[in-house]
């Protein structure tokens, strides 16, 4: 969890402790691209002082009730011209033809489209599932801007071509702001945005005229960079002055320490935990329990109009025994407000067997999810920890989501530690500041990125490796490597959100396959643990990107999903194994007698879907 500060209890605001992580992410868009250009408010500026005015003069049923017309009206002409001009600007050398390449199903949408000039082209393609439309507009060569994406946030971003209108020069694209964004071509192997790795192995027949074009590459999670309608939300779960949301999750060693967090209105201005050995508890007097003081943060959300303001606390019991059950109880160190006692067991500090629970894309239905990890806790109730794979909500910087996610875990997480993975949906907006204010996690991964986006830690003969697929890849595969070469475990688990291998039928993630793969094969990764497809997937085992005749030679890749979001299966060469429309937990056991691994699939009603046994 970010922040976290070594004092025993306090208050503070996490986005200050951030402002390292920000001002490192400034200068690094200084050398790799341009700033904001021009003396006029940003984009972000602009959408912060609409928002501002919104909710300082509309009330507050209409401010929820707003559709897309009355906000247009409200707009003023600067700020429909900021918003239809400088989300993406960029100089060429040659006069060119804009084509902007966007999701069919956005009709009006961007609103600048038809304001500006740009026409349809008239016809259609399909790319990644999604059918896409055409639209362009010729300009004369020098500075070009283009505008947000919507004002009511979702769809996929749109993505520009260009065409030079001048065959004898030589397209020059320079000065692209944002600096993040880059220039690719309208051919095979396209990846669309810069902050997701998926790539199109095989575009659809294109027009001439527009094959291997050059293509700006957007960021997708700038889609609500000008979100105005939908934008303020109720929580159905508000804090009260007593705790809930109290999770378990490991920051240090498993063996000794446990972290908790929990949250409560924002009168409660410190936490406190209760704990004591469930041996030294269960005795005719039962022994004194020990006393944790917490660190508190105020988190805020300014669009949630019911509950904007909430205290989280987190502790960290230290010098804890391995292999050993705890009582504890968190509060405020007063007589009154304590949770009821709830327990966890440290790892043991020899081998020895043990489950856990992995389940892909929470994200949609967090209410049928409920059901299925409320049916996983009860059919395997000795499963020491769960994984999820990334996209655990679907607007990660939204609190009202989380709310929904915590309140339909309630009595699992805070007996089972949660060891989760970034998806794309924790990092809306381009950064998941939510997520890490939720969990505190280890801060054991690669020195140059963000803690806790990456980290691995150790259970039983058994270690995880957990990356974070948002990021480059480049900055975690030193560390992975340097990780995996010094692991002595039995068995070798990695966790990541976008997957090698896709289930999807128009997905694909190369990157991966270049940058991780050829580590999981030279030190033999026993199980890929993904997410983000949405149709459940077991491959074959797979070494140097081919099948492989046992899990001995190669490592298995497996996509699932516990939520309600479905996408088609492709038909691949490497599927053994794959399902659509149907959400899933899986258990791993792992047996020490002969060295094995048991893994099935179950559906939300218990059935069994899918097994495998691996042996050592």
């Amino acid at each position: 969890m970010t922040p976290a500060l070594p004092m025993s209890s306090m208050i503070f605001n996490p986005r200050k402790i951030r402002l390292y992580f920000i001002l490192s992410s400034l200068l690094f868009t200084a050398f790799i691209g341009n700033a904001h250009v021009g003396e006029h408010p940003s984009v972000h500026d602009t959408v912060a002082g609409i928002i501002d005015r919104f909710r300082k003069t509309i009330p507050l049923k209409e401010l929820m009730g707003m559709d897309i017309t009355k906000v247009k009206s409200l707009l003023t002409e600067k700020e429909r011209h900021i918003l239809g001009t400088q989300h993406i600007t960029f100089r060429v050398n040659v006069p060119v033809k804009v084509i902007i390449i966007r999701d069919a199903a956005m009709g009006d949408k961007p609103f600048w489209l038809k304001e500006r000039g740009f026409t349809p082209m008239g016809f259609k393609i399909t790319l990644q599932g999604t059918e896409v439309d055409f639209w362009m507009k010729d300009f004369e060569k020098g500075q070009i801007g283009l505008g947000v994406n919507s004002l009511t946030g979702g769809n996929t971003h749109y993505i520009a071509a260009l065409m030079p209108l001048k065959k004898d020069i030589k397209l020059e694209v320079t000065e692209l702001y944002p600096g993040q964004l880059r220039v690719g071509a309208l051919k095979d192997g396209l990846q669309p945005f810069v902050d997701r790795p998926e790539a199109m192995p095989k575009l659809p027949v294109l027009p001439g005229i527009l094959s291997g074009l050059a293509v700006i590459r957007t960021q997708n999670e700038s889609r609500d960079d000008a979100k105005l309608i939908n934008l303020f939300h109720k929580t159905q779960h508000p804090t009260t002055a007593k705790p809930d949301q109290i999770t378990l999750t490991w920051s240090e060693d498993p063996q000794k320490t446990q972290t908790i967090q929990w949250r409560t209105g924002p009168s409660v201005d410190k936490g406190e935990v209760q704990w004591v050995k469930k041996s030294d508890y269960n005795r005719f007097q039962p022994a004194k329990p020990k006393r944790t003081k917490a660190t508190t943060f105020r988190m805020e959300d300014e669009n949630l109009v019911n509950d904007p303001v909430v205290h989280r606390h987190t502790a960290t019991l230290t010098g804890l025994e391995p292999d050993t059950s705890y009582l504890y109880s968190v509060g405020d160190g007063s007589n009154d407000n304590w949770s009821a006692l709830a327990e966890f067991t440290t790892a043991p500090e020899q081998t020895k067997p043990f489950s856990f629970i992995y389940m892909g894309d929470a994200q949609n239905g967090l209410d049928r999810w409920g059901s299925l990890v409320q049916r996983a806790y009860r059919q395997r109730p000795d499963a020491a920890f769960y994984i999820m794979a990334g996209d655990l909500v679907d607007r990660g910087n939204e609190r009202d989501d989380w709310d929904s996610f915590f309140h339909n875990a309630r009595g699992i997480y805070n007996h089972r530690p949660i060891v989760p993975a970034i998806g794309n949906h924790e990092n809306q907006g381009g950064h998941p500041s939510m997520y890490l204010q939720m969990f505190d996690l280890p801060k054991n991964g690669p020195e140059d990125i963000e803690p806790e986006r990456a980290y691995s830690f150790r259970y039983s003969n058994s270690e995880f490796f957990v990356l974070d697929t948002n990021l480059t890849l480049e900055s975690q595969t030193a560390w992975l490597e340097e990780a995996l070469k010094k692991s002595t475990a039995v068995w070798k688990f990695a966790v990541y959100h976008h997957p090698a291998y896709s289930s999807s039928p128009d997905r694909d993630n190369p990157g991966i396959r270049q940058h991780w793969t050829p580590l999981f094969d030279k030190y033999h990764l026993d199980m890929a643990l993904q997410g983000h497809d949405h149709a459940y997937l077991r491959t074959y085992p797979i070494k140097d990107q081919k099948n492989v005749a046992s899990s001995a030679e190669g490592t298995v890749y497996i996509v699932s999903v516990s939520g309600t979001k479905y996408y088609e299966q492709g038909q691949r060469e490497y599927t053994e194994f794959g399902m659509t429309n149907v959400s899933t937990f899986q258990v791993l056991d792992i047996q020490i007698s002969g060295n094995r691994l048991v893994y099935r699939s179950y559906d939300i009603d218990g059935k069994l879907r899918d097994n495998l046994i691996i042996e050592k």
